[in-house]
């Protein structure tokens, strides 16, 4: 599995047109999200294509299921979840999502359509984390 670094050291070298390829990849790379999953409830709210987050646990680690209705977004919220990859809720609470996306300086590289739900996608994370933390 490809890790944040690996990930940003490729990107760093990517002209723009292929940093979207890098981004519709890892979007290709998510575990497929069962329709049934797909709710309001799931929905993240203020991105301009439909994204949805399911959290899973399984041996005390919290992780995420997720998809996006748009390719380029559905690889922005594959990498938002490689920031919390492999960590409990208490270590996804502790972890500085935005620095660890920082080096990809993503609002800068994509228009404002497709980086104004980063936020809610983090919030929306970081929420999930701490219902599971406690």
């Amino acid at each position: 599995m490809t890790t944040l670094t690996d990930i940003q050291e490729e990107y760093e070298f990517l002209e723009a047109d292929d940093r979207y390829r890098l981004l519709i990849d890892l979007g290709r790379e998510l575990a497929p999200m069962p329709d049934a999953l797909k709710t309001e409830a799931t929905l993240v709210r203020g991105c301009s294509a439909s994204v949805w987050v399911y959290p899973v646990t399984e041996n005390k680690q919290l992780a995420f299921m997720a998809d996006s209705n748009a390719a380029i977004t559905k690889g922005i919220i594959a990498l938002v979840l490689k920031t919390v990859d492999g960590k409990n809720a208490a270590e996804i609470l502790d972890t500085d999502i935005e620095n660890a996306l920082a080096p990809f300086d993503l609002k800068n590289q994509l228009s404002s359509n497709r980086t104004q739900g980063i936020p809610n996608m983090i919030a929306l994370i970081r929420e999930t984390a701490a219902r599971y933390a406690i």
